[in-house]
């Protein structure tokens, strides 16, 4: 079993930064892509960004290029969603997700989620 438990949401104007957190369990997280993905008010669950496992290769969404940047650090068992230059619309719930293929934006392609972290970002 992996759980996947994101950290670092919060509240924030716009024009500023967050950085998200996503930690793993067990010892195969070097082995798998992951991905973040939110979950807008009203909205459906959408792909913002996504790795590959050894983190050379990476994909975003044409709302958050040149925004975002996801990293991760396979000693540490984490990935992280640097987020800048925050918009109004960036407000959702995020999500990590461990991928079974790359690149995807289909939740059906991610096998274990977090819990979620509130972004909130105020005009």
């Amino acid at each position: 079993q992996v759980q996947l438990v994101e950290s670092g949401g919060g509240l924030v104007q716009a024009g500023g930064s967050l950085s998200l957190s996503c930690a793993a369990s067990g010892r195969t997280f070097g082995s798998y892509s992951m991905g973040w993905f939110r979950r807008p008010p009203g909205k459906e669950r959408e792909l913002v960004a996504s790795i590959t496992p050894s983190g050379v290769n990476t994909y975003y969404a044409d709302s958050v290029k040149g925004r975002f940047t996801i990293s991760r650090d396979n000693a540490k068992n984490t990935v992280y969603l640097q987020m800048n230059s925050l918009k109004p619309e960036d407000t959702a719930v995020y999500y990590c997700a461990r991928s079974i293929r790359f690149p995807s934006s289909r939740v059906y392609d991610y096998d274990y989620w977090g819990q979620g972290t509130q972004v909130t970002v105020s005009s």
